[in-house]
């Protein structure tokens, strides 16, 4: 195998393409899920200080993997905890951190995904970043929080080739701003529905009447079923495209997170991570008994901030009520469903360990269909 230097000469010269395969986003074709309209970048980091950085590692033939970091704000996190909120759909996955999440209610490290047999690396690389930010000379204690997929139909999974650094990377390298899509970090190995799969972002903004707060998804696709977009069956028959689905299984797992600036409790946040999986199930999925399926919920706003100050004392923080929660169970569901989309849509095509190309999705087919419909 390729020195760690070249894989990263690799990903230098290679990332690019790989991610943008030159086809539309989906809102660019005119697949405009819901009634709420997306945020500046149509992606996570709508939500003011969410950034996201990405990290490919490739080695051809047989490494094609990588990490994706969302970071929930730029200052420390540790001693400025945001609080989340955790749901599980079918649970045949793994994901670091999240008992500590369920019982406190909050995340203080950068939120990274992976591949399966990757997540004790990026722990370790969370773990030592956080232990290394300055105010943490004192910390005993790092709750690491890492999603994860198996890309072993693309990538040597076995071989193990992310390392502390490269989340470290993708931690240091994150950026507000466009984010970019489909086979890039933690997606370079994914497959959904049989086609490439891959990272995908999305956002709704509330109108004034409902607060105009904003939500921001990024997935990480890796799930089957049947393929629907926009209530449409989308499947090689339907298409009529020469091109078909190398693997249509339903099972695999797919990782949501979810950020807003709305004010919301753990307990609201838990609620609204839970609304995900309905974005998830419009495109086809039924969540298998193979499949792990995970959803992710922080809130940036500052006046529910876990800062050392609040934590130490009684207050009270001013969180939205129950009554306020409805516009933002739409938002999260359109957002998960249109990020799974652009997923798809800007995923390239990619050739597995095995030698097996795995097909990104016809796009132009895929948007005669819909016409036609």
């Amino acid at each position: 195998m390729q020195s760690i230097a070249s894989v990263l000469l690799l990903l230098l010269l290679s990332t690019v393409a790989l991610a943008n395969d030159g086809d539309p986003r989906a809102r660019e074709v005119g697949i405009t899920p819901g009634i709420y309209q997306p945020g500046d970048f149509n992606a996570i980091t709508d939500v003011a200080g969410v950034l996201v950085g990405q990290v490919s590692l490739i080695d051809e033939p047989k490494i094609r993997t990588g990490v994706t970091a969302i970071i929930p704000h730029g200052n420390n996190l540790f001693q400025n905890k945001v609080p989340a909120g955790f749901a599980q759909g079918n649970g045949f996955g793994k994901m670091m951190g999240t008992t500590q999440i369920i019982e406190l209610g909050e995340v203080e490290t950068p939120i990274l995904l992976t591949n399966t047999l990757s997540v004790p690396e990026v722990a370790a690389g969370i773990i030592d970043w956080t232990l290394r930010q300055t105010g943490n000379e004192q910390v005993r204690s790092v709750n690491a929080v890492v999603g994860e997929t198996n890309d072993g139909r693309i990538n040597n999974i076995r071989l193990r080739a992310v390392k502390p650094q490269h989340a470290i990377e993708a931690i240091e390298s994150a950026t507000g701003g466009p984010v970019a899509e489909g086979s890039i970090g933690a997606g370079m190995g994914t497959v959904s529905f049989g086609w490439k799969g891959g990272i995908g972002t999305s956002s709704r903004v509330l109108p004034d009447a409902d607060g105009a707060y904003t939500v921001g998804v990024l997935v990480q696709t890796n799930y089957g079923g049947e393929l629907m977009i926009m209530g449409t069956p989308v499947n090689a028959a339907a298409l009529a495209a020469r091109q078909v689905p190398t693997d249509t299984s339903p099972d695999g797992s797919v990782m949501i997170i979810i950020a807003t600036d709305a004010p919301l409790s753990d307990r609201n946040l838990r609620r609204l991570a839970a609304r995900a999986f309905m974005g998830i199930s419009r495109t086809g999925s039924v969540m298998s008994n193979g499949s792990g399926d995970y959803a992710l919920a922080f809130s940036t706003a500052e006046s529910v901030r876990r800062t050392e100050q609040r934590r130490l004392q009684v207050s009270s923080f001013e969180d939205l009520p129950n009554d306020n929660m409805t516009a933002l169970f739409q938002a999260v569901v359109e957002a998960t469903e249109e990020a799974v989309y652009n997923a798809l849509f800007k995923a390239s095509d990619v050739d597995g360990v095995n030698g097996v190309e795995h097909p990104s999705l016809p796009v132009s087919a895929v948007l005669s269909l819909l016409r036609s419909q």
